[in-house]
C-alpha cells in the first residue's frame, strides 16, 4: 500500500514540477533519446541551483533515484520529496557503506540513479574537489554514465535547457579500484558535462 501511494505521489509531483518548469522557465530538453530506456544508468549533471534535481527527475523519462545529502531531510518538504522519490541519503564527506550498498543494489536491479560529481552547488566555482562516486559506481556495476548539462534558470537567463549527452561506457575498467583510473573516468565525465552546458 505504501508503494502504491508513493507511485501516485510521484506522478502528481512530477506532473506539477514539469508544468511549473515549462511555464516559468520555458524548459527545453535536448538529447533525451540518449538515455537508455532500460538497464542500469547513472545520470551525472552539473549542480547550480535547488532546481537541478527536479529538472533531471522530470526529464529522464525514467524513475530516477537521487543520491542526496542527509541534511536535506531537516526540511519537511524536501524530506517528503526524498521519501516519494526513494532518495538514497548520503552523509556528506563520508564513505557511508549503507548508501554505497543501496546505490549498487539499485544499479544491479536495472534502475537509474542520479548524482552531481561536484558534490555541492557550484562546487567547481568554489574550488571543491570533484567526487569520484559516479566513476566508482560505473566500474563496480558496469552501468553506463549519461552526462547532463543544465543551463539557464538564473537572473538574466530564465530559459532552462537540459541537455543529455551520449552514454559513456566504462565496462573496460569494470572492477578497477585504483585512484588513477577513477580520477581519469571522473575527469572525463566532468569534461562531458561542462561541454553540454556551453
Amino acid at each position: 500500500m505504501k508503494d502504491f501511494f508513493k507511485k501516485i505521489g510521484r506522478g502528481i509531483v512530477k506532473g506539477a514540477i514539469y508544468a511549473y518548469c515549462k511555464i516559468v522557465y520555458r524548459m527545453e530538453v535536448v538529447g533525451k533519446e540518449n538515455i537508455p530506456k532500460t538497464g542500469p544508468v547513472i545520470v551525472c549533471g552539473n549542480h547550480r541551483t535547488f532546481l537541478d534535481p527536479p529538472l533531471i527527475e522530470v526529464t529522464t523519462g525514467r524513475f530516477t533515484r537521487f543520491l542526496a545529502k542527509e541534511e536535506l531531510t531537516k526540511n519537511k518538504f524536501l524530506a517528503f520529496l526524498g521519501w516519494v522519490f526513494d532518495a538514497i541519503l548520503v552523509k556528506r564527506d563520508s564513505k557511508e557503506v549503507k548508501a554505497i550498498k543501496e546505490s549498487l543494489k539499485a544499479l544491479k536491479d536495472g534502475e537509474c540513479i542520479a548524482l552531481f560529481p561536484e558534490g555541492t552547488r557550484n562546487g567547481l566555482q568554489k574550488g571543491e574537489q570533484v567526487k569520484d562516486g559516479a566513476a566508482f559506481f560505473a566500474v563496480r556495476s558496469g552501468a553506463k554514465v549519461v552526462p547532463c548539462g543544465i543551463k539557464g534558470g538564473v537572473k538574466g537567463d530564465w530559459k532552462v535547457t537540459v541537455t543529455y549527452g551520449k552514454p559513456l561506457d566504462y565496462s573496460e575498467y569494470k572492477g578497477a579500484k585504483d585512484k588513477e583510473t577513477l580520477d581519469k573516468i571522473t575527469n572525463e565525465i566532468m569534461d562531458n558535462i561542462i561541454k553540454l552546458t556551453k
